[in-house]
């Protein structure tokens, strides 16, 4: 074991005990990784030993870096974090912006001096900035110059936060393109071990309290050399773009981390994201490959005639469970077949999918080489194909949340349990069922809430859905729709009918639900997860 680099030791201190550590597996020569790597500083090599160096990296509608100008960025970058701001490997930086190149930048520079990164969703609020704060204790940030108002918020009521960045404001003397700009174009990356913290990545909040999952060098090193590499298969002429944030482990393997290591280049726009933005851009800038959740491409799918003489190729989409209505639609609008994908922040990114002419009618897909998993029962033994049961998985990526006890419930004998309800067939594909708690029990059925919003979604009138199990004395349960209508659709009691109608005729009828709430949106988190548990609780 190569020594820690890292003298400030408030993470690596408050990582579980080991004995609730996950099993890591590194089966495969490509997992094989060095004791001794700086995860930035082997992207930046791996482009250079392939011959990227002056291909284009990093692209908005201002501006095109390559890898080499990127680098000496990153670079300039890390001599202000550690000459100026005097941080030490180890110490935390909070990050706080939208999908930009100046975001992306001052991750890898945070990564490649040895600091951990601890990247924020641009809408939180200066209470929830507060309380990632408290976890993570930064005494730096860098952030965005139009989002200060509510970090600085959140500074005056949590003080540890000694001092804030700024980049995007030219005019600003301290901005932090303006004190990079002083500093050579070299330098030394941190020699942090593998299994230095690269980053803390805050869940996304689907079930309450968001839970700190710590990330090593080794873990997105390793990560690259999985999904990316049997089943994304990226090249150096992919332009990639997307919605996810990079502060959410999705948007930072798409969006960042696996471009580098394909060569390839990203599009950052200069607003958020509409779905008929979003095809636009695909078509402007000729994009090769997207990243979305299902409800976007759902949306999207109305503007998609933009994309006919585009290159698009990839269409990723994870974040939450796939409908096969909307795998369907997109189909029918682009003629690209959906790439699914089943990820965690506990696990970094994707360990379940597949693409192409390995896809199968309403399955994820398959196990990503690198990793196992399996469907099991509560104690843990692997039930027969075809049964539900709950998704255990292990790999080279594992959950190690910070001073959590949430972190025994995620792993058991060395597996991680994600918290997903599943069915494995004959052949190996997994089929999603549902949040293990999200699984509605009716009068002894089991009936997969993702199922039940599938067949709404097929039906013209239905724009969005989501499908809950509400307390009944009789039933235990009973299957309760929270649905969003079209425009010009009325919600009333022939609409809840005819919904009914619709899925018992589409799926077994005693899978329909016998409640129908009609609502102008759902509650979803900021990467477009949508929040159940707030749903439960309405009912």
């Amino acid at each position: 074991m190569s020594p820690s680099a890292q003298t400030d030791r408030f993470v690596h201190d408050r990582l579980p005990p080991p004995e609730q550590w996950p099993q890591l597996r590194y089966d495969l020569p490509a997992l094989q990784l060095p004791d001794q790597v700086n995860l930035v500083q082997a992207l930046f090599d791996h482009a250079q030993t392939n011959g990227h160096t002056n291909r284009p990296f990093l692209r908005s509608a201002q501006v095109t870096f390559s890898y080499a100008q990127a680098h000496e960025r990153v670079n300039r970058i890390a001599h202000v974090l550690t000459h100026d701001l005097g941080l030490v490997p180890g110490n935390r930086v909070l990050l706080r912006g939208g999908n930009s190149v100046g975001m992306a930048l001052a991750w890898l520079a945070v990564v490649k001096a040895g600091l951990i990164s601890v990247a924020t969703m641009p809408l939180l609020r200066a209470q929830e900035l507060g309380q990632i704060i408290d976890k993570a204790q930064p005494t730096v940030a860098i952030c965005d110059a139009k989002l200060l108002a509510e970090l600085h918020t959140a500074q005056q009521a949590h003080p540890v936060l000694q001092r804030i960045v700024v980049y995007g404001a030219p005019d600003d003397p301290q901005d932090l393109g303006k004190l990079a700009a002083t500093y050579p174009a070299e330098f030394k990356a941190c020699p942090t071990a593998a299994d230095d913290i690269a980053l803390m990545a805050f869940t996304s909040g689907t079930t309450g309290q968001p839970k700190a999952a710590v990330h090593t060098h080794r873990d997105v090193l390793a990560a690259c050399q999985a999904w990316p590499r049997h089943v994304l298969r990226a090249t150096a002429d992919d332009v990639v773009i997307g919605s996810p944030p990079l502060a959410f482990t999705f948007g930072l393997g798409g969006l960042l981390v696996f471009p580098m290591w394909a060569g390839a280049s990203v599009y950052f726009p200069d607003v958020a994201y509409t779905p008929e933005k979003m095809c636009q851009v695909i078509a402007d800038v000729g994009a090769t490959i997207c990243y979305t959740a299902p409800t976007f491409y759902r949306q999207m799918a109305a503007f998609a005639q933009v994309l006919q003489a585009s290159p698009l190729r990839i269409c990723v989409s994870a974040g939450e469970g796939l409908p096969d209505a909307t795998r369907t639609l997109w189909r029918e609008a682009t003629g690209i077949e959906m790439l699914d994908g089943i990820g965690a922040t506990e696990m970094f990114h994707i360990f379940i999918s597949s693409a192409g002419a390995d896809v199968r009618r309403g399955a994820i897909g398959q196990v990503v080489p690198g990793y196992t998993a399996q469907v099991v029962d509560d104690e843990g033994q692997e039930v027969p194909r075809g049964t539900v049961g709950k998704l255990a998985v292990i790999g080279p990526t594992g959950c190690k949340y910070l001073a959590d006890p949430r972190q025994a419930n995620y792993v058991k004998n060395g597996w991680n349990y994600p918290g997903d309800a599943f069915t494995q067939d004959e052949d190996g594909y997994f089929f999603y069922q549902a949040r293990a708690d999200d699984m509605i029990i009716t009068a002894g059925y089991n009936v997969g809430g993702p199922e039940v919003e599938d067949a709404l979604l097929k039906h013209p009138a239905v724009a969005e859905c989501a499908v809950v199990g509400k307390p009944d004395e009789e039933r235990g349960m009973v299957v309760k729709a929270f649905c969003v209508l079209k425009a010009g659709q009325v919600g009333d009691a022939v609409m809840v009918k005819t919904l009914q109608d619709h899925v018992k005729a589409t799926i077994a009828p005693f899978k329909y639900p016998r409640e129908i709430e009609f609502v102008s949106s759902l509650p979803r988190t900021e990467t477009g997860k949508l929040q159940r548990f707030k749903l439960r609780g309405s009912r």
